[in-house]
């Protein structure tokens, strides 16, 4: 029984490091890679969970959300990064502010559509089953093995691929980058829209597990830039640090104390790397 309990506390802890991957990633491609601070980020998540409830709502196979997802968030994102950010490149202050009415906008938008009161996606997906004698939802299991899979794919794809040599030399060097022949002002917006998208399908994942409402995306922004203040920017490794760290400190200090205490430790280890080593751990020299 005692094993069985270690691997459930485990099983816990990798769903919560998991979740936290999944719903950092997309922020990580638009504020790493572009350094752009999007203040609406929850809200493209937010904008994913409706759409699970709005597949729902007709009546329509829940897998239908992720490419209804998909094209609201690239089509918003497409928009938002053309006429809103890009203008406001050189300015990181007032992309800040920018995105921050922005986000506000959404989820007024959102509250006049659905209402404010909370919604549940009514699925299977959460059901049981037995592991090392317990039950853990099947579902769980899947966003661990998928989160996995995820990064494992991102960082071949950086590190492998023509098009992640690209944004490496984006990265490091825009204006070189340019001089040698790559649109960087393309690739910017890819990378928006691919930020963006991955929010949104990040809200779908998590969708038949949380209580979705209009608010949900402030957590995850707060979330996410934690990890990222804590990991660094612009690196796959400094978001992976950032995730451990935080989402590790924040689930074992919350079982053993309460979230609340969970969420004063993160915000306490935020301060300190601000203040001790504010480029994060593995942050682009």
């Amino acid at each position: 029984m005692l094993d069985g309990n270690i691997a459930l506390h485990g099983l816990n802890l990798a769903y919560e490091l998991a979740t936290l991957a999944l719903t950092t990633l997309g922020l990580a491609i638009v504020f790493g890679l572009l350094g752009v601070m999007n203040m609406a980020h929850g809200e493209f998540v937010m904008l994913g969970a409706y759409s699970v409830v709005t597949v729902q709502k007709l009546g329509l196979p829940l897998v239908a959300a992720a490419p209804l997802a998909v094209v609201v968030c690239g089509v918003l994102g497409y928009v938002v990064e053309r006429w809103l950010i890009r203008p406001l490149y050189s300015r990181p202050f007032d992309t800040l502010l920018a995105t921050w009415a922005l986000a506000m906008l959404m989820r007024k938008l959102v509250e006049a559509v659905f209402g404010r009161e909370y919604r549940n996606v009514e699925s299977t997906l959460t059901d049981p089953m037995t592991v090392f004698g317990s039950q853990y939802p099947a579902y769980r299991l899947a966003l661990i093995v998928l989160a996995i899979v995820v990064m494992a794919g991102l960082y071949l794809w950086y590190r492998r691929s023509a098009a992640g040599l690209r944004v490496r030399a984006m990265t490091a060097n825009p204006v070189l980058a340019q001089a040698l022949g790559i649109n960087t002002r393309r690739l910017a917006s890819q990378a928006f829209v691919i930020g963006v998208v991955f929010a949104g399908l990040s809200g779908v994942l998590l969708a038949p597990l949380i209580r979705i409402e209009p608010g949900i995306g402030v957590d995850y922004l707060l979330d996410a830039f934690f990890v990222l203040v804590v990991g660094g920017l612009g690196t796959l490794g400094g978001m992976f640090g950032g995730v451990g760290i935080i989402g590790g400190s924040q689930a074992i200090t919350s079982s053993v104390a309460g979230q609340t205490s969970g969420y004063a430790v993160v915000l306490m280890l935020s301060i300190l790397f601000l203040w001790l080593k504010p480029n994060g751990l593995f942050s682009r020299r």
